[in-house]
């Protein structure tokens, strides 16, 4: 039975053979020698960082732990690599408008960690044009800035207050004029490479 598959048969049959080995010296050497065979079979990975260590592991997992060789590295252990790794954990936000998303959430906060000013309000305004893109990417239809403004407003916790002011966020024909564009623009380019291919001098003979 094969217990690392890509190394191969004869991988596996130099590993049994090295520990039926009763000199320790000598099996250290052979092992050596795996070592270096596993290494030319993997020459894309030399580059990788601990390529050594990993070579060495993998030496003891195809021994199935029953090697008794000197190892540069720490030997690992069977229950080692049979734990279940640990459960990430992992942001559990439930915004009430998720299609914002939880960096819109972050970039307020940092808006209002900062002292009131001109870097302020420029900030409090690029939030909330984004915040405008983000509904019409999710509606696709239109919006009225006081509703970006009354959940700005909630988001923050009342602390940015947008509501009855005179500023005026970009227009929705703004917004899904900038999206289209850059998609037609894209196709104008590999419409021009084509279109100038086909008008190439032909030979004449």
């Amino acid at each position: 039975m094969l217990i690392i598959p890509e190394y191969g048969r004869h991988i596996q049959k130099m590993v049994d053979h090295a520990i039926s080995i009763d000199d320790k010296e000598e099996r250290c050497k052979v092992a050596k020698s795996i070592i270096s065979v596993m290494g030319n079979l993997n020459p894309h990975l030399r580059d990788v960082p601990d390529f050594q260590h990993k070579l060495w592991d993998q030496l003891f997992i195809i021994s199935d732990f029953k090697l008794d060789v000197d190892s540069p590295y720490e030997k690992p252990s069977r229950e080692e690599l049979q734990e279940h790794p640990k459960s990430l954990s992992y942001p559990q936000n439930f915004p009430k408008y998720r299609f914002y998303g939880n960096n819109i959430k972050r970039m307020i906060d940092i808006a209002n960690s900062w002292e009131d000013g001109d870097m302020k309000e420029g900030l409090v305004l690029t939030i909330a044009n984004h915040m405008k893109k983000c509904f019409l990417n999710w509606n696709k239809d239109t919006v009225v800035d006081s509703v970006i403004f009354n959940h700005l407003f909630e988001l923050s916790d009342g602390k940015i207050n947008l509501k009855g002011s005179d500023e005026v966020l970009l227009d929705t024909m703004t917004i899904l004029k900038n999206k289209k564009s850059y998609g037609t623009k894209k196709n104008y380019k590999a419409k021009k490479t084509t279109s100038n291919n086909n008008n190439r001098p032909r030979k004449r003979y």
